[in-house]
């Protein structure tokens, strides 16, 4: 398979569920994690393109339009790291199948295992970081945006959420099998430390945009 053939986010949603279905490698959960991060991303995006040009949010409208910017580039990163997930767990399912019956062999094995799971971690970490801050623009659309579309951001949030999680499972898969264990630690503790404080940030938000929506019957 070659790298072109990793480009899911080119696919049609009914294309991508399919394959993720299929018995191949990949797309696996890292390329559903990235995918929810870039859909998540993409509706607190809406909620700013839908307050722009408002005479009733004119005060906040540059802010908001900073903040579409980022959250743009947040959805582009997020849709490459689909690719960059795939690129890298290819290898290390070639890997698992290397000959490792003692000396050399086992010593060539072992190696190339322990390159393959260090890329095959660095991507769903990466993700988790771009989730931090996709995250932290979505609170902000959920603060200043419009009320119209404020349970938008909520389900924003939740799907950061939900990609943050799913993607600390590819991290830790990868780092329980790696024989470094100092810098596997080094990686779990990094998780642990995106799931505590962005977890908290997102139900924060959660609870924001449900005030929100029920004080308008008030």
């Amino acid at each position: 398979m070659t790298t072109d053939s990793y480009n899911f986010a080119e696919l049609s949603c009914r294309d991508f569920v399919r394959k993720l279905e299929s018995k191949a490698p990949v797309p696996g959960g890292g390329g559903a994690a990235a995918l929810a991060g870039a859909i998540g991303t993409a509706l607190g995006n809406m909620v700013g393109s839908l307050t722009v040009g408002k005479k009733k949010y004119a005060d906040v409208e540059e802010e908001i339009l900073a903040l579409k910017a980022r959250a743009g580039r947040l959805q582009e990163e997020f849709l490459e790291l689909m690719k960059k997930d795939a690129e890298a767990f290819a290898p290390l399912s070639a890997a698992y199948r290397l000959p490792a019956a003692a000396g050399e062999e086992k010593a060539y094995k072992d190696r190339v295992m322990e390159e393959c799971l260090r890329a095959a971690a660095a991507v769903p970490i990466e993700i988790m970081r771009k989730c931090e801050e996709a995250i932290g623009v979505t609170g902000e659309f959920a603060e200043k945006g419009t009320r119209i579309a404020v349970s938008d951001a909520g389900v924003a949030a939740l799907l950061l959420k939900a990609a943050l999680r799913s993607a600390a499972l590819n991290v830790f898969i990868n780092t329980a099998s790696m024989k470094d264990r100092k810098y596997a630690g080094e990686l779990e503790r990094e998780a642990d430390r995106l799931i505590a404080e962005n977890e908290e940030r997102a139900e924060r938000i959660n609870s924001l945009v449900l005030k929100k929506i029920r004080s308008q019957g008030d």
